[in-house]
């Protein structure tokens, strides 16, 4: 579907609220941790040294193989060591290692208040997963629409509504992948309101053929680039696949204190199960730095709070500084940490499947000496 435009006679929103407290936590010094020594980040916290990147490190999407990397001598723990490195003991950083580690299970925090992270976006959240307000003077642009209608009725609609904000001037939902966390309370939104629902054409073709409740009426397909206008406000919205086929990460501009940045928000953070999927994934975290990094982004978002220390850094807000704006540097190297744990879990993989064959050879190979043992009358021990 064509790309929406603006709609110059829609009600814009009238925030009325008073400044949160904030306190900061990345510094300007972030781009030291991409170069040089350690740089402070948070207060109390350094991201590590930019240590030598692991032999055969590939500098772009990998086409990675057993041997291949059995010959570079780099392995998925090589990965793992240098993402470590670069977090040190930063905690957006660390909470992202851990997020991207295999295994890793979600917490479920109690959900913070509604709070307006900067001047004209706010964040509405259960806790564990978050959606996101962009304030117009044309509407409101939401990211995201939480896991259920009555998540939109009792956390959205209220929310927006303490932070003064009309929820009735949501004109457009960005729902950044098929997952029921982020599309399930679109359709309440767009009943009640008449909101467009929007989405990448993959991802709704995915829901298309899915079993599960709450999925919304396909509407707006987000085409990769789209520029949506509302009001003054642009939002640039960037196929990421690999979370998911069709995961869409938006950037646009925000506000603190009158003072104007660039945000990003990376749409799926989770890797998937295949090994291809995941250098899909690697390739889109490549390429939206780089987009990232063209834009001038220096501000970092997620929709799951648990995978950058969401929840803590809303807590720490002051009046004077905000902990959301990390700076150009720190929002690259955010996304080197992601690279480095796709290129470890791509490894990760190839590693355990190369286990199991050896593993299923060698089974094979005994089974079969047993065979012969026992023809021959002997026990195959």
């Amino acid at each position: 579907m064509n790309e929406p435009q603006a709609e110059s006679n829609r009600p814009a929103v009238s925030p009325e609220h008073e400044p949160l407290t904030r306190r900061r936590f990345w510094q300007v010094g972030a781009a030291a941790a991409l170069t040089a020594g350690a740089a402070t980040l948070l207060p109390g916290h350094a991201a590590g040294a930019a240590t030598a990147r692991p032999t055969g490190r590939p500098s772009s999407t990998p086409s990675i193989t057993p041997s291949s990397t059995s010959s570079s001598g780099t392995t998925s723990q090589d990965y793992f060591d240098q993402a470590a490195a670069l977090a040190g003991d930063n905690p957006v950083l660390t909470d992202l290692v851990t997020a991207l580690t295999s295994g890793f299970t979600p917490p479920h925090p109690d959900a913070p208040d509604p709070t307006m992270i900067f001047d004209d976006v706010a964040v509405l959240s259960v806790g564990w997963v978050s959606a996101t307000a962009i304030l117009t003077s044309g509407g409101i642009i939401l990211i995201d629409s939480l896991t259920s209608p009555a998540d939109a009725q009792n956390t959205i609609v209220p929310g927006l509504q303490a932070l003064g904000a009309d929820p009735s001037t949501i004109k457009y939902i960005v729902v950044t992948h098929a997952h029921p966390d982020h599309y399930a309370g679109a359709q309440y939104l767009a009943d009640t309101y008449g909101a467009r629902v929007m989405m990448s054409p993959t991802d709704w073709t995915t829901l298309a053929t899915s079993s599960g409740s709450n999925i919304p009426t396909r509407d707006l397909d987000i085409t990769d680039g789209q520029q949506l206008t509302l009001g003054t406000t642009t939002v640039t919205l960037h196929y990421t696949p690999g979370h998911t086929p069709g995961t869409v990460s938006p950037i646009f501009p925000v506000h603190w204190q009158g003072s104007a940045h660039t945000a990003m928000l990376w749409g799926g953070t989770n890797p998937p199960t295949a090994t291809t999927d995941k250098q899909t994934y690697l390739s889109s975290a490549i390429s939206f730095a780089s987009t990232m990094s063209q834009a001038g982004v220096d501000v970092e978002l997620n929709n799951h709070p648990f995978s950058d220390y969401g929840l803590e850094r809303i807590a720490e807000l002051s009046s004077t500084s905000n902990p959301f704006v990390v700076g150009t540097s720190g929002t690259q190297l955010f996304m080197q940490v992601i690279e480095d744990m796709l290129n470890g879990r791509i490894l990760q993989d190839q590693e355990s499947s190369t286990t199991s064959t050896v593993t299923t050879a060698a089974f094979t190979t005994s089974a079969a000496g047993s065979a012969a043992a026992t023809r021959k009358g002997g026990c195959g021990c």
